[in-house]
């Protein structure tokens, strides 16, 4: 039988010390090579303890995004830059990875609720941009996220590891992403708009690339 929630948490609590802070293992990942902090004085926050789950947004599909109209354009702040009847894939602010996509569906509905024929054009896509994103010269390699913390409506990240940066690699590339300086608007647009283009040859869909 699964382990109960209860007896996760009994677990936690062994683990920590008199403040209620879990140590931190040396020969953990505070020795990989790519771990971007010095550990000299680096200490988890107290915790964690059990509490209820956090209402995302969206829930309610009233008051989801989706409900407003989307921006487009790979100038635009999460502005749809490709889409097909399916899925929206939009570019967010830019940020230090040489370019980051978020892909939605079109319709209100989280992962599980997916049926088989969605589930196939997503993984379609997903190869696709993937691919995509792995062609800008900057990239090193593109990472693929879904975490679904924060909002109730289906939604990955595509971010992309910059090539030729040995200590800029594997998970830490998502903290990486707020530390190094963001792109300037032009190239990340230029970015986007790339991409976009090399989906509508692979996959068709709708390219939107206007840089203006």
């Amino acid at each position: 039988m699964p382990e109960s929630a209860e007896d996760y948490f009994a677990r936690i609590a062994a683990a920590q010390d008199a403040d209620g802070r879990i140590p931190l293992d040396p020969e953990g990942v505070l020795a990989w090579d790519v771990f971007p902090f010095e550990a000299e004085g680096l200490r988890l926050k107290p915790g964690p303890v059990p509490g209820p789950e956090r209402v995302r947004s969206g829930e309610d599909p009233a008051t989801c995004q989706c409900a407003q109209p989307p921006a487009r354009g790979p100038r635009e702040p999460f502005g749809v830059v490709w889409e097909d009847e399916h899925f929206l894939v939009k570019a967010p602010p830019p940020s230090g990875a040489p370019l980051m996509l978020s892909v939605v569906t079109r319709e209100h509905l989280d992962v599980p609720e997916m049926d088989a024929d969605l589930a196939a054009a997503f993984g379609r896509l997903h190869v696709a941009l993937v691919a995509s994103v792995e062609e800008l010269p900057s990239v090193g390699r593109c990472h693929v996220m879904r975490i679904g913390d924060g909002g109730a409506h289906a939604h990955w990240w595509f971010l992309a590891r910059p090539v030729n940066l040995p200590l800029v690699l594997g998970s830490f590339m998502v903290d990486w992403d707020d530390f190094l300086p963001p792109l300037p608007l032009d190239v990340w647009a230029e970015n986007a708009a790339f991409v976009a283009q090399r989906l509508h040859e692979r996959l068709g869909g709708r390219a939107v690339t206007a840089l203006t």
